[in-house]
């Protein structure tokens, strides 16, 4: 390690040089330059806050810090004159409903693109929740948000591919009109598409299926498949080397991952990744154990999944993706039922499970925090007389559950999920894959 003195605001900071190298533009472009400060081993930062550049060397020392309003606008002046793309990362894995106006702002300040249009698409998204506050914006700033296109809650049901039944309604996507309260039509996925047991997840604004059985003989469905929102296309693409079905399936910086599944009724421990780019599979590290359809759920840019062991115990653990490893975070016991997902908001996950079977339409939620380490149980049951919860996804502060009868829209705030609205249910049996999308306004015409 080569050690390096850099002096911020007064203050002294030692780190290592060539870890500024790996990761920042502005040090290798400067210690390559040939300039006399190349070869010193003390330098001096002019511009920049002594707060941000720590903040910058927690990052690139492994941290995730959790950071407040100042915090955010320094960082955000270090990513962009150091160019340290680890940390512009970090902080659009911070983007949340407290600090996205802050954080847009400082973007735009700073010109740092990448941040400004993701915190922008948030803000697009968070829009109603803000409020007021939104309109403090800028008005060149708030004009950038309005033009944006929102995310669109939709839904696809467990369709099988068979020849009596091509015209089946379960192969017809569709997308929730707020503003009607109606399902409309986006068109039938594939004839030889399957989501009956299929990994289905959206990287992109578009919408990836792998895997997936035919009929009660769970006969592998052998191709994958991606629907394009931009172009409403579908196309096929390559499946994994090892076919499963009943998989997890998770979009994330580039790349699918197929986590465990099923083969010929044997359950497999394996994980593949596939690479958008460079459009092949390659296997990632084991599972640390074989699992069938395993909750899995991405928060703060990061991939969880749960796992069951005996008696009653379930462990959540952390994929990393850069290291491919897995590591268990924490475990608890509860009697296990037959729903069971999870979804991710902030720094929390949320692990959710219908029944214990003598009353399918209880619905109990356990919170862990992932800064805190610690376990909260939602208070009361999630309940409603028009059918179990079987399905939830997040967009901004608002949780979206799904049934036939209704959808139902949860605001997440402190530990507990308080009902805002009702919309209309999805009509289709079985189980249900449920995501969003940008969907351009021209397709919402095609498909009405």
């Amino acid at each position: 390690m080569t050690r390096l003195h850099v002096t911020v605001e007064g203050t002294l900071f030692a780190t290592d040089k060539d870890l500024l190298m790996t990761h920042s533009e502005y040090f290798r472009a400067l210690f390559q330059s040939g300039m006399r400060e190349s070869t010193q081993d003390e330098i001096q930062l002019q511009i920049l806050g002594a707060m941000g550049f720590l903040i910058t060397l927690r990052v690139l020392g492994g941290e995730r810090p959790i950071l407040s309003g100042e915090e955010i606008v320094q960082a955000v002046e270090c990513a962009a004159f150091l160019q340290v793309e680890l940390l512009t990362k970090h902080l659009v894995n911070l983007i949340n409903s407290d600090n996205c106006l802050v954080m847009y702002q400082a973007a735009a300040t700073y010109g740092l693109l990448e941040l400004f249009h993701t915190v922008a698409l948030y803000i697009r998204d968070a829009y109603e929740l803000l409020g007021e506050e939104v309109h403090c914006l800028p008005a060149d700033l708030l004009e950038y948000v309005e033009s944006l296109l929102p995310s669109t809650f939709v839904a696809v049901g467990a369709h099988t591919p068979t020849f009596e039944f091509l015209e089946d309604v379960s192969r017809t996507m569709c997308y929730l009109n707020e503003n009607q309260n109606q399902w409309e039509s986006l068109g039938c996925i594939p004839d030889d598409a399957s989501t009956f047991l299929a990994g289905v997840t959206t990287l992109d604004n578009k919408v990836f299926i792998v895997g997936g059985a035919r009929g009660a003989s769970k006969q592998v469905v052998e191709r994958s498949f991606c629907y394009d929102a931009d172009s409403h296309s579908w196309s096929d693409f390559a499946s994994p080397h090892q076919l499963r079905y009943e998989v997890a399936l998770v979009g994330h910086e580039g790349y699918l991952y197929a986590i465990g599944g099923e083969f010929e009724r044997v359950a497999l421990d394996s994980i593949e990744k596939y690479c958008l780019s460079s459009h092949a599979w390659s296997f990632g590290k084991e599972l640390p154990q074989a699992a069938a359809g395993p909750p899995c759920t991405k928060t703060m840019g990061r991939i969880f999944i749960c796992l069951w062991k005996p008696q009653e115990a379930t462990i959540i653990y952390e994929y990393d993706t850069l290291k491919d490893d897995w590591i268990s975070l924490t475990s608890f016991k509860k009697m296990q039922s037959y729903g069971h997902f999870m979804v991710g908001h902030r720094d929390n996950l949320y692990v959710m499970r219908n029944g214990p079977s003598d009353d399918f339409l209880r619905c109990a939620i356990e919170s862990f925090n992932l800064t805190t380490q610690q376990w909260t149980a939602l208070p009361g049951q999630y309940v409603n007389s028009k059918g179990a919860l079987f399905t939830a996804v997040t967009r901004a502060d608002t949780v979206f559950t799904l049934n036939r009868a209704l959808t139902l829209l949860y605001k997440v705030e402190d530990y507990t999920w308080t009902p805002i609205k009702e919309k209309a249910g999805f009509n289709r049996g079985g189980s249900l894959h449920t995501f969003f999308l940008r969907l351009p306004k021209k397709l919402e015409l095609t498909a009405n």
